[in-house]
């Protein structure tokens, strides 16, 4: 509860000075027990460890304590550069632009200081800086890893290998 980010099996176990495979069946027990007690809360498996997250049924109330009707909504233009990220990664945003059809560095900029995106090193050929997703991106999305993202091919129209040729 004291943590920004999810924490590893591993640390836990250092910090509490027990056996990981001891520290992963407690975790797991506990997330059942709270799934089963109804809690108003779950530990979850996210992004490499271990959180706390506010049960779906009372997420409203949560974000309405939280925010106080603020609202930190992506963009429609944001939502399309972290998808690019998400399934091109790492990329530059030269070709991140390419892919959407219009310039995307201050929406870039704008998941940069979210902490959803982050600098991935350079292209040796361009010298572009290329850009990945964050463990922050996985634990909003609730995914353990990026293979977790949904198959892009039920979404693309069906001219989409000619298209790509095309380029």
């Amino acid at each position: 509860m004291v943590v920004d980010e999810p924490v590893a099996e591993v640390t836990l176990a250092q910090v509490l000075e027990r056996p990981t495979a001891e520290i992963a069946a407690a975790l797991r027990a506990l997330a059942e027990e709270y799934t089963a007690a109804g809690r108003g809360f779950d530990l979850r498996e996210v992004a490499g460890g271990w959180r706390f997250y506010t049960r779906a049924e009372c997420a409203a109330l949560v974000e309405r304590f939280v925010r106080d009707g603020q609202q930190a909504r992506l963009t429609q233009a944001a939502l399309e550069t972290l998808a690019v990220v998400a399934y091109r990664q790492p990329v530059s945003r030269a070709r991140v632009a390419a892919v959407r059809g219009v310039s995307s560095d201050g929406v870039m900029r704008t998941l940069v200081a979210r902490g959803l995106v982050e600098e991935a090193g350079t292209d040796p050929e361009s010298q572009a800086v290329l850009y990945r997703t964050t463990s922050y991106f996985l634990e909003r999305l609730g995914l353990r890893s990026l293979d977790e993202l949904p198959e892009l091919a039920p979404f693309l129209p069906d001219d989409v290998e000619i298209l790509e040729e095309q380029k």
